[in-house]
């Protein structure tokens, strides 16, 4: 079985309101539906949906404004749902994270597939900058670790390999990480230099 997500829509025309209110029940997820491009803003900021699915043309704003704006709150996949087409559109709904383009008239055939690669990409996306993020962090401390065998190095005159194996047995001894023990040293380091 699918799972249920809770799924925001802003959608300005009745008769297509009705038909997704209906259609995204009936593949049994939670929805909440938008008039506005505000109003589509302001229930993702309060309900934090687990998906958007957006018409471009709302009466207050563009909808890919309006999914720029909750995405920048909070990243979530976005499907756009429009009677337009045009490349300038398609263009920006792809810088604009938009995950799927359908064009109305759309059925549920088609909706059904687009939330499911929708929801797949995202989730392939966060990976990435999950991953992204945990190498950024893993050079960030390499580069603050050779800082602190460096001081190491030059105030006890020690040799790279011996340098690093007394960080590691502070760290051992202290029971703290070794990013930890390197940037006290580098801390410490600095209020010498600042006091000097």
């Amino acid at each position: 079985m699918k799972s249920s997500l809770r799924i925001a829509v802003a959608e300005d025309e009745s008769v297509m309101q009705r038909y997704l209110q209906e259609t995204l029940t009936n593949l049994g997820h939670q929805v909440s539906m938008a008039g506005t491009g505000k109003d589509l803003i302001d229930k993702c900021k309060a309900e934090k949906p687990e998906l958007v699915i957006t018409d471009i043309r709302l009466p207050d704003m563009n909808g890919l404004d309006a999914t720029a704006a909750v995405y920048q709150d909070a990243p979530v996949p976005i499907v756009v749902i429009s009677a337009f087409h045009d490349t300038d559109l398609v263009e920006r709904a792809e810088r604009d994270h938009v995950l799927a383009y359908l064009v109305k008239p759309i059925k549920q055939q088609d909706l059904e597939p687009a939330i499911s690669i929708a929801m797949s990409r995202f989730k392939e996306f966060n990976g990435m900058r999950e991953e992204a993020d945990s190498l950024r962090q893993a050079l960030e401390d390499r580069k603050i670790i050779e800082r602190a065998k460096g001081l190491l190095m030059k105030r006890a005159g020690l040799d790279e390999p011996e340098a690093f194996r007394r960080l590691q047995k502070l760290a051992r001894d202290k029971n703290q990480k070794l990013v930890e023990i390197a940037h006290m040293i580098v801390t410490a380091e600095e209020a010498y230099q600042a006091a000097r």
